[in-house]
């Protein structure tokens, strides 16, 4: 008893000290703004004298916080049995009007629904309508739960909804408040956000302390925070920014590239080129980006008036070439024309029934295959023609042998009808190898030397493997073109065509302009005279042969010394010194 007299002094010399200390000034919250809506129990538990501390504790919250428009921004609501909304985020930007506003309070004095209460936080409160800032600018949501007993409603779901809502919750327990019901309301970590306050008597000191954690220190300059760009500072925490054109990568500190390309939505009608979140739209070679920045017209080489055609110049990509009236032939050089028929070819024409091509340009497609046919010598021992189409099947619609004359093979081609399922095209490209290019089918043998022509047309992607058929197409002499429209895959196309790939690949962006596709083959596919069983008649069909060679030097490279052979072993039977004058000049020029 004697120590605890002497002891009393002494407590009262420390708490007169300590009174005595001067007060530090009010510090306002500076780390950044927060949304922060208190929602406040006023269920008949909370006697009235009890109530006019929690409005002190409110007061004092305020009054240290930074409000304002572009600030810290406060909405207050009460609950019990119902909801009842004080004033929401954008009513007041003062606190004074604050402060009135909450000493207004009526108390509804009823019973605990604090599920109910955040419930209307999370729908009403924190909306944009009611001032809540969008969540794309990162401003802190925050509720605080202010409750004196147990809720009378289910708290744990509606409390996870919110907090997936990007709500940050603090539950502050006064005197009778269960603790169990605190922490599944509460935000991880819960020892951080789960507070326990004894009386109301205690929650104006709890105050401070509950303040110094809404404003805490600046983590963005007090710790080494590691994002790659930019660090936001937010009360007690931070997180990471990325500058314009980058995005927060899965780890939340380091920035990647926006990929402005991959959502599709750029509208360029053939390539796209990502850079810093934005992009810009490219031409294939050989076009010119339009006005609009997306569209692309093909550059016409031909008026630039140095092309020195006789008759007809055709601009195509990445050039142009001379083309001549009907019935005469261009000649070796290119540019002058000579009237001649062209050689004979085994052509068969791979065409794609895909759904994805659609009826109306299906009949496109037809008519592109005539147009095909317009410019061949067909007859029995001259070009022959078969048509495969292809889907999630392989049709031959016609083979090599079945139709003797260009009309009817027109005719016939316009009776197809569109298959409209998948793209199978290494399907289509097995079929052509193993039954299209079969004598059974009409091709003449190797022996002949005939050229065996494939031309594949598709409008997208293979949904099974090209490569291993194609590549036994062209190993087994056929000279593979290719041609995409639409969404074919340039890949694709380049894989399926000839060497050299550039003289054997076509696209046109759609089925209503792929006019100068035909003007294209026309070229490439050059017909070679026949040999062998097939006799060169006369000196015009020779010049053909120089044509077909002059153009088509490359298809011809794997070929030289099988023509050499046969042209020492066919010099003596042709006739006519103008006819071998022509052939050896020919040979020449592909040598």
């Amino acid at each position: 008893m004697m120590k605890l007299l002497l002891a009393i002094p002494l407590l009262l010399l420390i708490l007169t000290t300590l009174e005595a200390r001067p007060k530090p000034a009010a510090v306002k919250c500076k780390t950044g703004p927060l949304d922060i809506v208190f929602v406040i129990d006023s269920s008949r538990s909370v006697r009235p004298f009890e109530f006019e501390t929690m409005r002190r504790f409110l007061i004092d919250i305020i009054q240290n916080l930074e409000v304002g428009p572009n600030a810290t921004r406060v909405g207050v609501i009460q609950y019990s049995s119902q909801v009842q909304n004080v004033f929401s985020l954008k009513t007041f930007f003062k606190r004074a009007d604050m402060e009135k506003a909450i000493n207004s309070i009526v108390p509804l004095a009823q019973g605990t629904m604090t599920g109910l209460a955040i419930q209307y936080a999370m729908n009403l409160a924190f909306t944009i309508q009611e001032g809540a800032r969008p969540l794309h600018k990162k401003i802190p949501r925050v509720a605080v739960i202010v409750t004196d007993g147990r809720p009378q409603d289910r708290v744990t779901e509606v409390a996870a909804q919110a907090r997936d809502a990007g709500i940050e919750i603090y539950a502050v327990g006064v005197q009778r408040a269960d603790m169990n019901s605190l922490r599944a309301m509460a935000s991880h970590p819960l020892e951080e956000h789960v507070f326990l306050v004894e009386s109301f008597d205690l929650i104006q000191q709890f105050g401070k302390q509950f303040q110094d954690k809404l404003c805490g220190v600046d983590m963005c300059t007090e710790m080494d925070h590691g994002c790659q760009h930019t660090c936001v500072s937010v009360p007690g925490s931070f997180y990471c920014e990325c500058n314009p054109g980058y995005k927060l990568s899965t780890d939340g500190k380091t920035c990647s590239p926006i990929d402005a390309c991959a959502d599709g939505k750029h509208g360029c009608e053939h390539q796209c080129v990502s850079s810093h979140g934005s992009y810009t739209c490219r031409c294939r070679t050989g076009y010119d980006l339009n006005q609009d920045k997306k569209t692309c017209t093909m550059i016409n080489y031909c008026n630039f008036g140095n092309h020195s055609c006789q008759h007809t110049c055709v601009s195509i990509p990445n050039g142009y070439y001379c083309r001549c009236n009907d019935g005469f032939t261009l000649q070796a050089d290119g540019k002058a024309c000579q009237e001649c028929k062209s050689g004979h070819v085994d052509l068969v024409l791979v065409i794609d029934g895909s759904k994805s091509v659609r009826p109306q340009n299906f009949e496109l497609v037809k008519q592109f295959v005539n147009q095909i046919v317009d410019f061949l010598d067909v007859s029995p021992h001259g070009t022959r023609v078969g048509l495969v189409q292809y889907s999630s099947r392989v049709r031959t619609e016609f083979p090599l042998n079945q139709y003797k004359m260009a009309e009817d093979i027109k005719k016939a081609v316009l009776k197809v009808e569109y298959m409209e399922k998948g793209t199978m095209t290494g399907l289509a490209l097995k079929h052509m190898l193993e039954h299209s290019f079969s004598e059974a089918e009409g091709a003449r043998p190797l022996s002949q030397n005939i050229p065996r022509i494939g031309l594949v047309f598709t409008d997208g992607r293979s949904q099974d493997d090209i490569s291993e058929w194609a590549r036994k197409a062209k190993e087994s002499g056929i000279t593979m073109f290719a041609v995409g429209v639409g969404k074919a895959v340039e890949e694709e196309l380049r894989e399926i065509a000839s060497e050299p790939v550039e003289q054997h690949f076509s696209y046109s962006a759609d089925f209503s302009t792929m006019t100068h596709i035909v003007d294209n083959l026309k070229v490439n596919i050059c017909p070679e005279e026949g040999k062998g069983e097939t006799e060169i008649r006369s000196p015009c069909e020779c010049e053909a042969l120089v044509q077909f060679q002059s153009n088509t030097v490359a298809i011809l490279e794997n070929l030289t010394e099988k023509h050499i052979l046969l042209g020492h072993q066919q010099g003596p039977v042709l006739s006519g010194s103008q006819c071998r004058i022509q052939m050896e000049l020919g040979l020449f020029q592909l040598l």
